[in-house]
């Protein structure tokens, strides 16, 4: 048995021409296309298989509502198709509350997340820190860890342990979630990776965050801080984005958006060169699915030369 597990892991994985494992892609939700010929979620992995996509996070971002029936739906169909599966939590959730009420809310959002995810085959789940709620930082973070530990031991007691809890780097700067904060939440249990949401990070450094040389430099200190096992594989949102310079985060918007960061070329190169392959989730402004397929070609094309330095 043990052996043939062990097989369907292995066919499950995404080679190139010469038997690396590659960089995944895939959307956020629906597409804008998608919907012009479909209705229903459980189509987007066949849709995602034909634009040569790998991957797909459904969302549960202002709820968890998926029926069982549907769960399942997805999960045939992904299998099918060889596309890899995430779900977003509700953006209700709320790590930092000081508030008794509040914090048995968010862990039931937290464990109903992790729950659909089990029922649809899906082995992560993204989850956002929330605000600071006039807190200061540090003790914002310190709630956060105890809160997110609570939903993690909650987790293993019901069997829901295999799934990854994986917290976000957000957009606005008065949020939680900076590389630190995710870092720091990061290391309260080892099972947990980070989502490195690259659209976020450069809004909420105001565009500062764009170069090579800067992402590098992000990508190595999540590296040194968590381990390279952990980052080799970490999940990732991409778009490009809009911002203010007071708050940050403004919108996602679309690559044929001109004028926006970040650039991927330079993502791309920093994430070849220090030899990591996560699991990119394009959330454009209902351009999903062409900026995502555009993304993979454009690290294919990279991927043909060893260095960029």
């Amino acid at each position: 048995m043990y052996f043939f597990y062990n097989i369907y892991i292995l066919s499950k994985l995404v080679y190139n021409d010469i038997g690396e494992f590659m960089i995944k892609f895939g959307v956020a939700g629906g597409t804008d296309a998608f919907y012009i010929k479909n209705k229903n979620s459980y189509q987007m992995p066949q849709y995602l298989k034909n634009m040569e996509l790998d991957a797909y996070e459904y969302q549960c971002s202002r709820g968890v509502r998926v029926s069982q029936c549907v769960a399942k739906q997805i999960k045939e169909e992904a299998e099918k198709n060889n596309i890899y599966l995430s779900v977003h939590a509700p953006y209700y959730i709320s790590l930092s509350t000081q508030e008794e009420e509040k914090k048995e809310k968010t862990i039931k959002y937290i464990i109903d997340t992790m729950k659909v995810a089990k029922a649809m085959g899906a082995d992560r789940i993204v989850v956002h820190a929330g605000s600071l709620l006039g807190l200061e930082r540090d003790y914002a973070v310190e709630s956060a860890c105890r809160l997110l530990k609570q939903a993690i031991e909650r987790a293993d007691l019901l069997d829901l342990g295999d799934i990854t809890i994986c917290p976000e780097t957000m957009g606005k700067i008065n949020q939680l979630g900076d590389s630190r904060e995710i870092i720091k939440l990061c290391k309260i249990d080892k099972r947990l990776i980070p989502t490195i949401d690259f659209g976020h990070l450069y809004a909420r450094s105001v565009g500062k965050l764009n170069t090579y040389e800067l992402w590098k430099e992000e990508l190595q200190m999540y590296i040194d801080e968590l381990g390279f096992d952990r980052m080799k594989n970490f999940h990732a949102h991409f778009s490009h984005m809009d911002y203010t310079q007071n708050g940050g985060e403004k919108c996602h918007v679309k690559f044929e958006d001109k004028g926006y960061g970040p650039n991927f070329e330079n993502v791309c190169r920093a994430l070849i060169d220090l030899k990591l392959e996560p699991r990119i989730i394009c959330e454009s402004a209902g351009t999903q699915d062409i900026d995502a397929k555009q993304m993979k070609e454009i690290y294919l094309k990279m991927k043909g030369t060893k260095s960029y330095e």
